[in-house]
């Protein structure tokens, strides 16, 4: 039977629930966390990526003189004609993975390599978000299998569009079956960057652990896998028309 085929409205609320008696952000200084020590090391890991588009003077606008001249807030700013500031960018989240069995591979929308929650590789992928909605793309991780699982790379990389990681506001959010959500910000300017290794999730001699990384690349999935010694074979893909 299919893994979505047997969820009612109730098993999805709490599939996605998790506790939401917080946030940690992972930043350069407080890097890691350990799921295993917060009892999240089991149940499903939700992992999501949400980023909307915006044009290049957005934050300057935003705010611009509301302590000065605090009436210009209730003033509408002009329209602007869609021009060569406007960004068009079409971010995909994926999962590099290794198995304790040695198996790896990729969990990705380009290609449909959707994965399996309940089978190897233990990832699953919900689907591909074009246009930067507010649910944005979700991957969820079987964490009773954590013992299968060796490692995983979360990465993020520009499909189509102009590279501009530093003008799109993206946010992964990791969502464990217990303790805070952890929050990974891409804030970092690099605008000719097409990839993004965002957070590895390692199995270390029993303890799930998750390590922040925000490294950014400016090639796709085979310069990551260089860098993080992956060892994939990897060839030219193409998504469908929408």
């Amino acid at each position: 039977m299919a893994f979505w085929s047997n969820w009612g409205r109730s098993a999805w609320r709490e599939f996605e629930s998790g506790d939401a008696s917080g946030v940690v952000e992972l930043t350069k200084r407080q890097s890691t966390i350990s799921l295993t020590k917060q009892g999240a090391a089991s149940g499903n890991l939700r992992i999501n990526l949400s980023w909307q588009m915006r044009t290049s003077d957005f934050n300057s606008r935003a705010g611009r003189g509301s302590l000065r001249h605090p009436l210009r807030m209730f003033k509408p700013e002009p329209v602007q004609a869609q021009g060569p500031a406007m960004v068009n960018v079409d971010l995909d989240l994926a999962v590099m993975y290794e198995l304790k069995s040695g198996t790896k591979g990729v969990v990705q929308p380009l290609g449909e390599f959707f994965g399996n929650l309940n089978e190897a590789p233990y990832v699953k992928l919900s689907g591909d978000d074009r246009f930067g909605s507010g649910s944005g793309e979700t991957v969820y991780v079987n964490m009773d299998h954590k013992d299968d699982i060796k490692r995983l790379l979360v990465f993020v990389y520009i499909y189509d569009g102009t590279p501009a990681f530093d003008r799109t506001h993206g946010l992964v959010t990791l969502y464990p079956s217990n303790g805070p959500r952890v929050e990974i910000a891409l804030d970092e300017r690099a605008p000719q960057a097409r990839s993004c290794a965002v957070v590895l999730i390692e199995n270390v001699k029993g303890e799930m652990m998750v390590r922040r990384e925000v490294k950014y690349v400016y090639g796709f999935q085979a310069e990551l896998d260089r860098l993080y010694g992956w060892g994939l074979q990897w060839g030219r893909g193409y998504k469908s028309k929408v």
